[in-house]
């Protein structure tokens, strides 16, 4: 079975490096090929030359022009591709902040993702406390992070945790300061066979 694995969160939880270290032990662990599709890599030199043409600020991720009229296609471009993938039996880990996507629960939905019916869907949401979250930020110095930081008590009423119906199924990491039975324990929880839906997972190690 091929699977697809979302890593989702805030800015500055640690995403896209939880990915890198994840992607090789997945691969051993299942003998399945898989591809890292960043929505940052993918997208990010295109819209920062298309929002910099309408705006004159090519760093502009997080503004309401932003996220009105580019969030979306950015994302819907990452599922096609991560969709072509799956159906050419190659396996995805897909990494963005996915966090209205998670909310309306859209990444375990075949149909709306356009992936084959047999894909294995895990959705990871991976966290970090927010003055961790700002202190990367801050440390890696990116320009795309300017909008973000300059309006934090904007940004972080955005941030949240999923609960309720939205935590159903949903892989919790906390990767504020992860030890490796913490990685462990993920890895397991991805390559083990499909739970039926509303069932509990077992908690990660604490």
């Amino acid at each position: 079975m091929t699977h697809l694995v979302f890593i989702c969160g805030h800015a500055g939880t640690g995403k896209t490096t939880l990915a890198r270290r994840l992607i090789g032990p997945l691969m051993k662990a299942t003998g399945e090929a898989l591809c890292l599709l960043d929505k940052d890599t993918l997208y990010g030199v295109y819209s920062a030359a298309a929002i910099g043409a309408l705006t004159g600020d090519p760093n502009d991720r997080d503004s309401p022009l932003f996220l009105q009229h580019f969030r979306d296609p950015e994302y819907r471009g990452l599922f096609d591709t991560a969709a072509e993938n799956l159906r050419l039996g190659i396996g995805v880990i897909a990494v963005g902040p996915l966090s209205r996507e998670v909310r309306e629960r859209k990444l375990f939905d075949h149909a709306w993702l356009g992936v084959p019916k047999d894909v294995n869907i895990h959705v990871i949401w991976v966290s970090a406390d927010e003055e961790t979250a700002r202190e990367r930020i801050t440390a890696r110095a990116n320009p795309n992070d300017a909008y973000k930081l300059a309006h934090w008590d904007d940004y972080r009423q955005r941030r949240f945790v999923p609960s309720g119906d939205a935590l159903d199924g949903v892989l919790m990491f906390d990767y504020t300061s992860p030890t490796a039975a913490d990685y462990d324990a993920l890895l397991a929880q991805i390559v083990q066979p499909p739970r039926p839906s509303g069932m509990m997972l077992p908690p990660m190690p604490v």
